[in-house]
């Protein structure tokens, strides 16, 4: 299993990950500059987003892709942009579609235990399964992540496509892991101009909400870069990513009372009963090996080819 394709100079690595990361942080600050000088902070967890609002994080969530794209082109030199970044299909398409689904599968398994743990633990208020409209509820929760889709492959060609590959690079366990930590502390903090404004932990003063941030994040990446590491691409990262903040998200009003006010720290993915599950999770990827990229690189060797397409470094 191979992250990224060719070997650009050290000086021009070390170059790109200062470009990626200023030109990925500036663009998040100048995409959230018309909230912050308006003063918008959202207040509830129930609250819809205005259209200024879903412009603003539009343009903020294509900022990594854009600051990933210009340092492979102009700063790096070091091979084409789908490749570099894993924009790619994983072949063949069975395992491409089998891929996806798993991207799709077990964050919907990770939200329900947290939603179960809330439950028990008295923190999330279960409303009950409204049986005769939730086909009709999921159908538009699926319809809208795939919609949103475009925008999720402007955050993950950054974090996965671009930052993980080149902190992981020629590394050993050390530097594995601390590619693990480096790369979600970034994910998390690029996030501050929304945190200050209440968009992941409304009525939340910052110095809660960006640890929590910080924590969700670290947590969360492992998942996403096992996403991408099993299939050789980045699109299954993009749909777990997609997933857990939107059909996620919905889960959680879904399922709870309408009636009841909802705290994301003690609910959902981004509280502590998603770091419990996400947490246990990431414990048996890392206890079975499967955070490493050796693991998928032996297990490509070991797998005879079945057909001339068949590119045996793109999956598990």
């Amino acid at each position: 299993m191979t992250l990224s394709t060719g070997s650009p100079p050290l000086a021009n690595r070390r170059r790109g990950l200062f470009v990626f990361l200023a030109v990925a942080y500036i663009g998040m600050w100048a995409a959230m500059s018309p909230l912050l000088a308006s003063g918008y902070r959202r207040g509830d967890a129930r609250e819809e987003t205005g259209a200024l609002e879903q412009v603003c994080i539009a343009a903020a969530m294509l900022a990594p892709a854009l600051a990933a794209i210009l340092v492979v082109r102009c700063v790096e030199r070091g091979g084409r942009v789908r490749d570099t970044l894993a924009l790619r299909w994983t072949k063949p398409w069975g395992r491409a579609a089998r891929a996806c689904l798993t991207a799709f599968v077990v964050p919907a398994g990770l939200t329900t235990a947290a939603l179960v743990i809330g439950t028990f633990a008295g923190r999330y208020p279960f409303g009950g399964v409204h049986w005769n409209g939730l086909g009709a509820w999921a159908a538009g929760a699926v319809l809208n992540m795939l919609v949103s889709l475009p925008l999720f492959f402007g955050e993950e060609l950054g974090w996965q496509g671009y930052l993980f590959p080149r902190l992981a690079r020629d590394g050993g366990r050390r530097r594995l892991i601390r590619a693990y930590v480096v790369t979600g502390a970034a994910f998390a903090l690029w996030h501050l101009p929304t945190l200050l404004m209440g968009g992941q932990y409304p009525g939340r003063p910052w110095y809660v909400s960006v640890p929590a941030m910080l924590v969700s994040c670290v947590l969360i990446l492992p998942v996403f870069t096992w996403l991408r590491l099993r299939s050789g691409s980045v699109v299954p990262a993009v749909i777990g990513h997609a997933f857990v903040s939107s059909v996620s998200v919905g889960m959680v009003k879904e399922f709870a009372d309408p009636q009841a006010t909802l705290d994301p720290l003690h609910m959902g993915m981004a509280g502590w009963p998603g770091w419990t599950v996400t947490g246990v999770f990431v414990a048996f990827l890392t206890l079975t090996g499967r955070l490493q990229p050796s693991f998928y690189t032996a297990r490509a060797i070991s797998r005879p080819r079945r057909s001339a397409n068949y590119e045996p470094t793109t999956g598990e």
